[in-house]
């Protein structure tokens, strides 16, 4: 395993993969106990802080629970999407060992809507860009992007090959300089255009993102809508004592 560059990725993420595909297998099955730290430390020749850093970074992702001084358990269930990658949801499903896709279904300058403008501090009748995606894992649908981008950050969009993958990783390379996100994440019946889109009944529940994006200079950028289907996919945050929470006002099960 290599990464861009061509560097070997670190030593952490390197266990991560390891410990990831085997619980893919099924060699270390949901509800199965991993070896202590001192057995994986000897396992694979590493140091236990870095195996620590490999167990947290699965915890963080959902794939793993229980807290130090107790082996952490495989967790079963949809797989989980921490918040630390939600600028790149193909980010997220290759580290899943997973094949991310996308259809474009409408690129489209227009009048932002009224929440677009609410979120993005826009007046009425500003123009945005408008992306409509299906986002897929290993060739199933897994989401519904809808995402208003403000106009000078929208434009770029246009030059980009919306069947590619991840926005996000395009405008960083554009010089959109990404920073940080709120989040609302809520519970939602599929409307009818939903349930065409996604297959599934109208009226199916789906967990719904509502994202605000800025840019390191404090201006929001882009408002996203996201629908996932909460059989493939589920949301996972990790607090720690003396931390501050994420601000996120609704939790789904």
């Amino acid at each position: 395993m290599t990464s861009e560059t061509g560097a070997p990725p670190p030593l952490h993420r390197q266990l991560e993969a390891e410990i990831r595909a085997r619980i893919a297998s099924g060699r270390w099955r949901p509800g199965t106990s991993l070896p202590s730290e001192a057995s994986l430390s000897t396992e694979f020749g590493v140091s236990r802080g870095t195996v620590r850093q490999a167990l947290t970074g699965l915890r963080d992702e959902g794939l793993l629970f229980g807290g130090r001084g107790r082996r952490p358990i495989v967790r079963s269930g949809a797989k989980s999407q921490p918040f630390s990658t939600f600028l790149s949801f193909t980010e997220w499903a290759r580290s899943q060992g997973l094949n991310p896709g996308q259809r474009t279904l409408e690129v489209a300058r227009r009048e932002a809507g009224a929440e677009a403008c609410c979120a993005l501090g826009l007046s009425d009748g500003t123009q945005v860009v408008d992306i409509l995606r299906l986002r897929l894992l290993d060739g199933e649908p897994a989401m519904l992007e809808r995402s208003s981008f403000v106009l000078d950050v929208g434009r770029l969009i246009f030059d980009f090959d919306a069947e590619s993958g991840s926005i996000f990783e395009f405008l960083g390379r554009r010089g959109v300089a990404l920073d940080r996100a709120h989040h609302t994440i809520d519970a939602v019946a599929a409307s009818t255009a939903d349930a065409q889109l996604l297959g599934i009944q109208g009226g199916s529940p789906l967990l719904r993102e509502r994202r605000t994006t800025y840019d390191t200079s404090g201006r929001p950028v882009e408002y996203s809508d996201d629908r996932y289907l909460p059989t493939l996919t589920n949301f996972s945050i990790e607090n720690r004592v003396g931390r501050a929470a994420p601000l996120v006002r609704h939790r789904p099960s």
